[in-house]
């Protein structure tokens, strides 16, 4: 189930809002440190790290899920936000250049599903970049944040749901070792938590940021190969043959 989207501005807003923004946001500029002139989509709530990105992209769109919620958002003149079905995107095949999935994948009704309509709308050789939440962190274990809801993932299920649905990962960070609380103490040694989580490689972040492109080619299942090769192959005669008739009546 989706978090409302008035939940998930609040959230933003806190001061511990800022402390997901800020370090998620070093790891999405790590990957993405050049986007010029692309065309890049957000989708799930991405409005708080798409800020960090649009005035490189030729173009910057905002979608969110039904039963989450839309609020208004502004990448230049007019709004840049629209709600949508995440597995029936409106857009053509290969019309986008980069996806960023931020709140989406850990309440998607079926994961795979939302994968392959990204995979769909991106250009050959598109990048996506996924921040989910990770099953073995605190911040998935407390509903205190957007990251407490949904279905948490680890890396393998990661790897293998990004191998299923023809994504290759290229770059794969962890942030958020700063435990999810409101207090002032936490937050002010937030930069400590993380630069000690990141430096011993501790199993326990907050989030998974995965950066990942596009297959260039799908792959035909092996059952379906292997059911052509067994399956008879019957050529239509272009007329009767005499033959045929006199074996028919003997």
């Amino acid at each position: 189930m989706s978090t409302d989207v008035v939940d998930l501005r609040s959230f933003y807003a806190s001061p511990l809002g800022h402390v997901a923004r800020r370090f998620i946001g070093k790891a999405v500029l790590r990957f993405w440190d050049n986007v010029g002139g692309s065309r890049l989509v957000g989708i799930g709530y991405a409005v708080p790290y798409l800020s960090l990105l649009r005035d490189q992209t030729e173009r910057c769109l905002a979608f969110m899920p039904a039963t989450q919620g839309v609020v208004n958002w502004s990448s230049g003149s007019g709004s840049s936000s629209a709600l949508v079905d995440p597995l029936l995107l409106p857009l053509d095949d290969a019309s986008v250049d980069r996806v960023l999935l931020v709140h989406a994948l850990e309440s998607s009704e079926n994961a795979e599903e939302l994968l392959a309509e990204c995979w769909r709308v991106l250009a050959p050789g598109g990048r996506i970049l996924l921040i989910v939440p990770n099953r073995r962190g605190l911040w998935a274990r407390m509903d205190g944040t957007p990251f407490g809801h949904g279905r948490p993932f680890s890396r393998r299920q990661l790897e293998r749901l990004m191998r299923d649905t023809l994504f290759s990962p290229e770059n794969w960070a962890e942030a958020l070792f700063t435990p999810p609380l409101q207090r002032q103490s936490i937050l002010r040694s937030a930069p400590m938590w993380e630069k000690l989580g990141a430096g011993l490689g501790l199993p326990f972040s907050g989030v998974h940021v995965i950066d990942a492109t596009k297959q260039f080619y799908r792959r035909a299942p092996a059952k379906s190969r292997r059911a052509f090769a067994l399956r008879q192959v019957l050529v239509p005669m272009p007329a009767p043959s005499p033959s045929a008739g006199r074996q028919a009546q003997t």
